[in-house]
């Protein structure tokens, strides 16, 4: 489930050195000022970081979700991204730990663990806590592809024990995924949720089979549509 970072894009100048992307576009965007008004010169001054490859700006303990808590996963478990601007998201994957809610905290902070998600659902009262912004990439899906396109949502809970999965995990489960789709223009269909389980190349079974998609699909589309 680990994950290497990806390597830098970079092309040859004509001096036949390296020149890193960022340089490359934000050198022609400052170069591109001059010809601007004042106007186009402040809108592009409030908007630059949608360039690919420039960061967006971060506020410490800043949440995606509303109503989330913020834990953050070890470095060790995710990797800095740009999301959308670098990396489409285009899909939610559907976790359960096999464990209680306060192991799925602790495992994620676990330098030496190599795998979070975006977020825990907490079995009791759906309490939901976010450990790595959807900006970046987290180690979840063990697809280096489907980690770089989708947010991943871990459940408190067994997959053979019915009973950990609770109306309230699926009630707070169904809000932060019918968020997820809303702010990237997802629909909320099976083709952009799925279980870990369906992620090509993964040995996992969860969310396993007593976890009720019609039931959790029903809930998800019933969530009021949130407007961007």
């Amino acid at each position: 489930m680990s994950e290497k970072d990806a390597p830098g894009h970079r092309r040859a100048d004509g001096k036949g050195r390296p020149v890193g992307r960022r340089a490359l576009l934000v050198g022609g965007a400052a170069a591109g000022l001059g010809a601007l008004g004042y106007a186009a010169r402040d809108d592009l001054a409030r908007t630059w970081w949608k360039v690919p490859g420039v960061d967006r700006p971060r506020t410490e303990g800043e949440v995606d979700h509303p109503g989330a808590d913020w834990l953050p996963a070890s470095e060790a478990n995710w990797r800095r991204a740009d999301r959308p601007y670098d990396y489409t998201i285009d899909r939610v994957v559907v976790h359960v730990i096999q464990g209680p809610y306060a192991v799925a905290l602790k495992v994620f902070q676990d330098p030496s663990h190599r795998a979070a998600t975006h977020y825990v659902v907490r079995t009791s009262d759906g309490k939901v806590t976010q450990m790595v912004r959807e900006l970046d990439v987290a180690y979840h899906a063990g697809n280096r592809e489907f980690n770089e396109r989708s947010v991943g949502i871990e459940h408190e809970g067994f997959v053979d024990r019915p009973e950990t999965i609770t109306d309230a995990t699926y009630r707070a489960s169904a809000a932060l995924t019918a968020g997820v789709c809303d702010r990237y223009g997802l629909p909320r269909d099976r083709e952009h949720i799925i279980g870990h389980v369906e992620v090509p190349g993964t040995d996992h079974t969860d969310p396993g089979p007593h976890w009720d998609w019609d039931r959790y699909m029903r809930m998800v589309r019933d969530v009021p549509v949130r407007q961007a």
